[in-house]
């Protein structure tokens, strides 16, 4: 059953058809299908009650052929290999579609940080990247915040790396405070990235944003950044939902408020002005744009054939399957693919590096700029070739990618 797909085994999907329809040689397919390299490592902390437990940590580093690999560290209790190894497989697409010198990493604790207290955390934080030391570095993998984990998270990380080192080092990893060298923009870089590839995929099909009805899976920083920032091009938010509940009011409310009152009592749940919805209602819900901005796996089979969006943009890693992707594509669904629409992290962490090893900071407005022409450029590149190619966007995606990919391995010898 395609729902039974883990993700490591979907991203195998979606690379094997970009392979096929470029042609690509068989060695440059066969390197992208597994990563350079697997770290699994112990990562023990000493409990608050003087108890010392083990946790096991992970880092993939699936490609470097574009520079070093970058991607977020995770602590999570469904932390695991197959994961780990798609996730860092769709950064160095990501990095690719977008044009930055990145290849893809991931890595993660199985851990369940709910379960820790703050000082537990910070042991944890320390501790695994004492781990990754060996691996990590400015010029060999930058990590940043996933799942989570914050800027208070990497900051410790960047601290004990100093250490070990001597010296300052805050280009090892990203999404780090201001005052520690973090970016301005960073906070709402993915949601900012995946706004702007909307807002330029509406123009391509000719959707006036002013009116358009907006509903978002997943109230969380990219979701609620996401609605304030649509809501600011006129757009109209009609449902929303997070992991306790969702709400949904036809006449639009106020995306602001909405995320006030999700930080106040825990939940969008219990939202004036609203009711409540189902997961799978608010999916099915007839709208302009539907942003998925939570977990993998949530368009389908079972409820793609019912998604009333003209547009989709993936804010969240890998939200639709590929069965699912067909369907959208026959029923003429223009579906914004994960590794274009939440490229707006990368594309700043990759900013805020930079700023890193030149220590030298931009401001916000600048940040913005850049991402804006970084996005629009990307945007045109895949959609452009789509309407040259008789695939969807998401293969259309992978092919520019995988171009880049294999002129770089070319050159430097590999295949």
């Amino acid at each position: 059953m395609e729902e039974n797909l883990n993700v490591y085994e979907i991203v195998q999907q979606q690379l094997a058809v970009a392979a096929r329809e470029l042609d690509l040689d068989p060695g440059v397919h066969d390197l992208l299908k597994e990563p350079m390299r697997v770290f699994t490592c112990s990562v023990p902390v000493r409990m608050d009650d003087g108890s010392v437990k083990v946790f096991t940590g992970y880092r993939c580093q699936h490609n470097d052929a574009l520079g070093p690999t970058k991607g977020g560290l995770r602590f999570h209790p469904d932390v695991a290999i197959d994961e780990t190894k798609a996730l860092a497989a769709w950064m160095t697409f990501k990095c690719s579609l977008v044009g930055i010198p990145y290849g893809g990493g991931k890595g993660g604790v199985q851990v369940n940080p709910k379960e820790l207290s703050r000082r537990e955390i910070e042991r944890l934080s320390r501790n695994f990247i004492r781990a990754l030391a060996p691996i990590v570095g400015p010029d060999r993998d930058i990590p940043a915040p996933d799942v989570y984990t914050n800027p208070q998270i990497m900051a410790w990380m960047m601290d004990e790396y100093s250490q070990l080192k001597g010296v300052n080092v805050p280009g090892l990893l990203t999404g780090k405070p201001i005052i520690l060298g973090g970016s301005e923009g960073r906070e709402e870089a993915t949601a900012r990235g995946c706004v702007i590839v909307v807002r330029e995929a509406a123009k391509a099909i000719g959707l006036d944003l002013n009116g358009a009805t907006v509903v978002i899976q997943g109230y969380g920083n990219a979701g609620s950044a996401a609605g304030r920032l649509l809501k600011e091009l006129g757009a109209k938010i009609i449902a929303a939902n997070d992991s306790s509940g969702g709400v949904h009011n036809p006449d639009g409310f106020d995306p602001i408020e909405l995320k006030e009152h999700k930080d106040r009592v825990g939940s969008v749940k219990g939202f004036p002005g609203c009711n409540e919805i189902s997961n799978k209602d608010l999916l099915e819900l007839e709208c302009d744009i539907l942003i998925p901005a939570a977990l993998e796996n949530v368009i389908t089979t079972k409820n793609a054939a019912n998604i009333n969006a003209k547009i989709i943009g993936e804010a969240a890693n890998g939200p639709t399957t590929p069965k699912a992707d067909e369907i959208l594509d026959e029923r003429g669904v223009l579906v914004l693919p994960d590794i274009l629409a939440n490229a707006g992290g990368v594309t700043v962490s990759y900013f805020e590096w930079v700023q890193n090893l030149m220590n030298f900071y931009w401001s916000a407005e600048e940040v913005k700029e850049k991402l804006e022409k970084i996005m629009v450029k990307a945007f045109k590149n895949v959609y452009n070739a789509y309407l040259e190619n008789d695939v969807n966007m998401r293969i259309t995606a992978y092919m520019v990618a995988i171009k880049r990919l294999d002129e770089a391995m070319r050159v430097r010898g590999w295949v």
